[in-house]
Parts: C-alpha cells; structure tokens; sequence
C-alpha cells in the first residue's frame, strides 16, 4: 500500500518557523482529520505537500510511493496523485472550467495518443456537474469568477472527481457550504474515496463534516507541533473542551505569530 510520508518537517515563511518537526504518515485509503486552533500551521502542512512557493522547507522529507515528493515541482505532484482542495480557491479569468480540467487531465500524460478523448471528457464532466448539484452553465465559466463560496468549494471537488487522485488534502472545503450542500459534497468525496482508495487528509474545525467524512485517526496540531493523536473520540473531546487541555499536556503556549504568517504568505501569492 503507497503512504504519504512526513518525517521531521520544517518550514518556514518570511524568516519565522511555522511547521517545527511533523511526523505523519498517510496511507491510500485512510482518512486523517487534521484539527487544531487558528494559526497552527494547518493550511501550511497543505500548502507544503503541495509546493506552495510562500513557504520555505528548512529541514525534513516528504515521500510518496518511495519518490521525494520535496524535489519535485507543483504539477509534477500533481501527476504523481496528489491533489489540494484549497481553502481560498484562486479566480483565473478568461479561462474556462471546461478548459482548465481538460488541459490539467491532458497534461497528465506525456504522450499526445494518450490525450483524454473530448467527447469522454464531456460526459464525465457532464456527470460530476450533475452529482454536485452545481449549474450546468459553470462549466463554460470563468474558473472560480463571480462563483459564490460555495460553488467555489464545489468546484474544487468537482477538478478532484476529474482528475481522480491518490492522495487528497481538503482545506476547509466544508467552509460556506450550507447543511445541505456540506452532505452533498461529503457524499461525493466519500464515493470517490471507495472507488479509488483513495486517501484523505481533511482539515476542518467543524464536527459536522466529520458527521459523514469519517476519519480513521484524528490528528492535532498546535502551535506548528502535532500535540496529540487519537481515534474518533478525540472529536468529541475538542467540540466539548476545545484545545486548552491539550496544549497545557503538550507544554505549548499561545502564539499568533503562525496565524498571520499563514495569512500573509497566501495572500501575497494572489
């Protein structure tokens, strides 16, 4: 079974320390929650598994299917099978959905014989439209431009349904999403899971989302440190009495300084 696998990662962003030694193993198949407060360096773990250029690795491996995932570039992640649901989707004008998946699936071969057939694509694009529950006319919009937050969340899981990954990392997808469109989104994600195998690192702060996305380990991280790790019970734990107990057990302390840096890194590559 291919894992993900995170040994002793550092990483940084504008000179200061946001990851500070994570350890964590990913298998094909498995879903880990990743929770934590604000500012704890969540969104940074994704934006480093996936290359983000804000972000500096300073010491540390990550490997998938044996092959150093740190050496290569952002698409060539992507072809390996691993794949981001972002937590602020970028808006890429004058290009349409339709377009940017095609031209994402295409890319992931390197023969021209191999390219997706236009017709196939259609049907299947047509299909994942449908079992979303999105309107027909966003695949010939502008990617993600003048889309509402949660046709922006759809529409990242709608690019994961076409490309089919390995390895998925979702940011918040559940974020402006209503009730209903969270438990059509999770039943996709979870169908897309059995089918493939696929594997699942979801970061949410709700309990709701877990309610139908089901993680086989919880994982928390604070402060750039993993602090604790459980089962589902764990859940229940945090929605009961938040994070307090679990910094004082690991010897952590507030700092904002994660959060700002997290938030600054990512906008300044908008």
């Amino acid at each position: 079974m291919s894992e993900l696998v995170i040994k002793d990662l550092y990483a940084s962003a504008q000179g200061t320390m946001i990851l500070k030694g994570i350890n964590l193993t990913l298998s094909e198949g498995e879903t880990v929650a990743l929770m934590g407060p604000n500012g704890s360096g969540k969104s940074t773990l994704a934006y480093v598994i996936m290359g983000h250029p804000s972000y500096k690795v300073e010491s540390g491996s990550i490997e998938f299917d044996g092959k150093d995932v740190l050496s290569m570039t952002t698409d060539e992640r992507s072809r390996l099978g691993l794949f981001l649901a972002m937590q602020s989707p970028y808006e890429i004008s004058g290009v349409t959905n339709r377009d940017f998946i095609k031209q994402a699936l295409d890319k992931r071969n390197t023969s021209e014989k191999k390219l997706v057939s236009y017709y196939k694509f259609s049907v299947k694009l047509d299909k994942a439209i449908e079992e979303l529950k999105m309107d027909k006319d966003l695949a010939d919009r502008y990617v993600n431009e003048s889309f509402s937050g949660g046709e922006k969340k759809k529409n990242e899981i709608l690019q994961m349904k076409m490309l089919e990954p390995r390895i998925s990392i979702l940011d918040e997808i559940d974020s402006g999403l209503d009730v209903d469109a969270v438990k059509i989104v999770s039943e996709n994600i979870n169908e897309l899971k059995s089918r493939l195998n696929m594997g699942l690192l979801v970061v949410s702060h709700y309990h709701r989302l877990y309610e139908y996305i089901k993680p086989n380990r919880v994982v928390v991280l604070i402060n750039g440190v993993i602090a604790k790790e459980g089962d589902n019970s764990l859940l229940d734990y945090i929605d009961t009495n938040g994070y307090d107990e679990i910094r004082k057990e690991a010897g952590l302390f507030e700092e904002d300084t994660v959060e700002l840096l997290e938030t600054c890194a990512f906008k300044g590559n908008k």
